[in-house]
């Protein structure tokens, strides 16, 4: 076997990267977590593992800092994606200062991730008890499907569809989903066949920006800023206007 290659990261606050590594396969070493302290260390490597899911036959106690909310977020994100559904008894505060409640998080949370195909049958959080602080006492019960795939809004290709489609009665675009590693973020290319055979074509990538001071940008680099749906109807109008110019 190779060597193993780490994402580097940097900072206590990159804890919440280990969520995206285990759901990516992706290996991450952070560093510098307190920097000005020995213990309980500054450095943390993390291979993740296969997401099993399940039913856990005994109830996990969040304590009384934090919310069940707070712990009801990342095991929905990783367990949509386990071997097996999970079933799971939380058991601590349903109510705080800090983050959204349970019942917050059920009436929001929920109908958004069905919107993406998560199906209605097996996603659930029943709130069997409530309890706040500091003595608690709520318990909860949480049902995660498995999805094999998601749905997603094609915003930048609908839009431009939106522009092309009253004038032309055929127009094809797909998507193309195959990336690497450092990939970025997306483009989009347009190409259009006359009746006498000839092409025109137009396209954009839309990259990260790295600099968050967006003083004195470029045309292209204010487009990267753009909603999707923006670069779609931006992308379609210039076609427009280079079939209009005979492609001059």
């Amino acid at each position: 076997m190779g060597k193993m290659t780490y994402k580097r990261l940097k900072g206590s606050q990159s804890f919440s990267q280990l969520l995206l590594s285990t759901l990516s396969s992706t290996p991450i070493l952070i560093e510098d977590i307190h920097a000005d302290e020995t213990w309980p260390g500054t450095k943390l490597k993390y291979k993740p593992g296969t997401i099993m899911g399940g039913r856990q036959h005994s109830a996990h106690d969040c304590g009384v800092s934090w919310s069940i909310g707070y712990f009801l977020e990342p095991r929905i994100m990783l367990c949509l994606f386990a071997k097996q559904p999970l079933t799971i008894r939380l058991k601590g505060i349903t109510n705080d200062s800090k983050d959204p409640s349970v019942d917050t998080f059920k009436s929001t949370t929920l109908p958004i991730l069905k919107r993406f195909g998560v199906p209605s049958e097996g996603l659930e959080i029943k709130v069997e008890s409530h309890g706040l602080p500091p003595n608690g006492g709520s318990e909860v019960l949480l049902f995660v499907p498995v999805v094999q795939s998601l749905t997603f809004e094609y915003g930048m290709i609908k839009a431009a569809r939106g522009i092309i489609n009253p004038l032309v009665s055929y127009v094809h675009i797909f998507s193309d989903h195959r990336s690497g590693l450092e990939a970025g973020k997306y483009g989009i290319s347009l190409v259009v066949e006359t009746t006498s055979g000839c092409f025109i074509f137009i396209d954009t990538v839309v990259s990260q920006v790295r600099d968050n001071d967006t003083c004195g940008l470029a045309d292209d680099a204010r487009r990267d800023l753009m909603p999707p749906n923006d670069n779609g109807v931006g992308i379609a109008s210039a076609l427009l206007g280079e079939i209009a110019q005979s492609g001059v």
